[in-house]
């Protein structure tokens, strides 16, 4: 029989990548341990040790949430995953959400509200503000939500939300209270608990420096009592938290299930990075190292005359740093000299943000006064070299 497709020639030359500083919005860059973790032999998605390794890890979430929320694992999936599996298990046809859009995370989760046919109502504020509890208490009483939706780090802006006192106006109404922690777990203070967030989850391929592809998320009780109390179906078979927790030994008294086939090696990576964590002296070594070299990062830049997207700086994410691109250049141009010239990684804007900030990571490992330094000579040299080809370019 002749093949109709010939054979690709582009495996004919081997695989090649280059060490980047990866500085940008995220991945960040990994610690050899976490390398070599992932070239440990595959096992099974039920083998002993794989269970192990993922009641290990659950243990590890918890600490890092502050929660003793029992139903707390990982979806299989990058961020966006633990958001559908958040909205998934809690919204049914019809239900009021009350979404927080400041930046594209927002508009991420209106999007996929509308796949659930939810009945959406938006608290907007231009990127780069916060929500204050005033604004939100004023929508609840004209919409009466029954899921409150939160981004603590908005990656787009590089704006920390405040979170104190939404939990408690979300039991006043009654209301669900999911919180976006993405760019936020393991850098700033995040209490589930405390706070009383009914779902929280986050991504690994930041601070943590693990991989993506496995994305941490929490239930509370009363979630789960909502989920319990559905009078349909979760609309996911991959995102139903039952399930998920099932695989997970979320319910002890119940037998493991067959889930799917969770990825061995990613759950080796992001093992070793909780374990790098704790090392480096765990939740609040690493809260205190983050404020400290974001804010020497931003004085170096503020210094050099640059000026920060976020104004005050009690609101600024100490992972995720935003700058305003000076006129008359174009951001494209810095970014690609940085990577060019030094492999240096440098995000644009996303979503409301495009052409207007560059945005720059310091997590976990990449969060030293080196790093720092290092990257802030890049981006004002960068700058520079797109300011001096804009003014030939007019010449």
């Amino acid at each position: 029989m002749v093949l109709e497709i010939p054979k690709p020639d582009v495996f004919d030359t081997p695989l090649k990548v280059v060490e980047k500083t990866m500085t940008g919005a995220g991945p960040s860059n990994y610690h050899d341990r976490i390398r070599k973790s992932m070239s440990l032999p595959v096992l099974g998605h039920l083998h002993p040790e794989t269970l192990k390794i993922m009641d290990d890890i659950k243990e590890g979430i918890k600490y890092l949430f502050q929660t003793e929320n029992s139903h707390t694992f990982c979806v299989s999936g990058p961020g966006h995953a633990g958001l559908e599996c958040a909205l998934t298990n809690l919204i049914e046809n019809g239900d009021t959400i009350l979404i927080t859009s400041c930046g594209i995370w927002g508009q991420r989760a209106e999007l996929m509200c509308k796949k659930l046919n939810a009945d959406i109502k938006i608290l907007f504020k231009h990127p780069g503000e916060q929500v204050t509890i005033k604004e939100a208490r004023n929508c609840f009483r004209m919409y009466q939500p029954k899921i409150f939706f939160l981004a603590h780090g908005e990656s787009s802006t590089g704006l920390l939300q405040n979170l104190s006192e939404f939990g408690d106006l979300c039991r006043e109404y009654d209301c669900l209270f999911i919180v976006d922690c993405v760019i936020t777990l393991g850098c700033t203070p995040i209490f589930v608990d405390k706070y009383k967030i009914d779902v929280a989850y986050s991504g690994t391929q930041k601070v943590l420096n693990a991989p993506p592809g496995i994305t941490p998320i929490t239930f509370s009780p009363r979630a789960l009592d909502k989920i319990a109390a559905r009078k349909t179906l979760v609309t996911s078979y991959n995102y139903d938290a039952i399930l998920l927790g099932e695989y997970w030994n979320c319910f002890p008294s119940r037998p493991r299930i067959y889930h799917h086939t969770v990825c061995s090696t990613l759950l080796y990576g992001l093992r070793e990075a909780i374990a790098l964590f704790l090392e480096r002296g765990g939740l609040e070594s690493s809260w205190e190292n983050h404020s400290q070299v974001t804010s020497n990062f931003s004085n170096m830049l503020e210094s050099n005359g640059l000026e920060m997207f976020i104004d005050d700086p009690m609101h600024r994410c100490p992972s995720v740093v935003s700058i305003k691109v000076p006129d008359n250049i174009d951001p494209h141009k810095a970014i690609s000299y940085a990577m060019k010239n030094y492999y240096v990684e440098i995000s644009g804007g996303l979503g409301p943000t495009v052409g207007k900030i560059f945005r720059i990571g310091l997590m976990g490992i990449n969060a030293t006064n080196e790093v720092a330094e290092k990257v802030a000579k890049v981006l004002i040299e960068s700058i520079k070299e797109a300011e001096h080809e804009n003014l030939v370019s007019k010449i």
